[in-house]
């Protein structure tokens, strides 16, 4: 009698480990790039978006960006100066804790922090984080961008969607196919933490309170070993 492929035992140790093999990537990827670029950036991101930081990979093209596992990139540049591959590199890994990467560049310093500086963009905000601004909806009919612009600039809110407000909270019903709203609605109020009800509002009504954000924690030049901290977070 054939046995059963349902009970075929499957040994751990033959299977692909792929979270150690990007692990062994990862180190030996810094460590390569240490004696290739002039400037090591330790950068923090705040509001993280995927989509924005492959922007910053695109548009520093001549450089090499890594944000992985804190431990691993610190282990690559060194504990301490035993272990630092080159001089002083060990410094910066005081700044490797918390939402933070690697940015192994060609550019000074000036270049990176002008840059950096210049580029947020806005997007929609995500539950738990905090409104920068106050928002309300006024009474009567609702506009696609909730008065957020003149009236004879906007449309008006979609019939479709009246289902929805309603479930989230709101008052609303149809009259002759628009959407009117019976009173005024607070949807957040400036340094409120935020709610996943109201995200789904604010970006039903095209609100986007979310600004994504990279800071130049502290930097190392390869020509003097030198690491200078800025501190420039977000």
């Amino acid at each position: 009698m054939p046995k059963s492929k349902r009970a075929k035992v499957v040994h751990m140790s033959k299977t692909t480990k792929k979270g150690k093999e990007l692990t062994i990537r990862l180190y030996a990827n810094i460590q390569e790039c240490i004696p290739k670029y002039p400037y090591i950036y330790v950068f923090s991101v705040h509001n993280m978006r995927n989509t924005y930081l492959k922007d910053v990979r695109t548009q520093l093209s001549d450089s090499r960006l890594f944000f992985g596992k804190t431990k691993v990139m610190a282990v690559a540049l060194g504990l301490s100066p035993e272990t630092e591959p080159y001089p002083q590199t060990s410094l910066l890994t005081p700044h490797l804790h918390g939402s933070v990467g690697l940015l192994f560049s060609p550019r000074p310093p000036s270049a990176i922090l002008s840059y950096f500086s210049t580029f947020v963009p806005l997007d929609f905000a995500r539950a738990g984080s905090t409104a920068s601004r106050s928002f309300v909806l006024p009474a009567g009919m609702l506009y696609s961008r909730g008065g957020d612009i003149p009236e004879e600039e906007d449309v008006p809110l979609a019939h479709s969607v009246e289902p929805n407000l309603r479930k989230l909270g709101l008052p609303t019903r149809l009259v002759k196919g628009k959407v009117e709203l019976d009173g005024e609605f607070v949807v957040c109020r400036e340094g409120e933490v935020l709610g996943s009800g109201q995200t789904t509002l604010l970006k039903m009504f095209g609100v986007a309170m979310a600004e994504f954000r990279v800071g130049v924690e502290a930097h190392w030049e390869r020509e003097t070993g030198k690491v200078t901290v800025v501190g420039i977070g977000c």
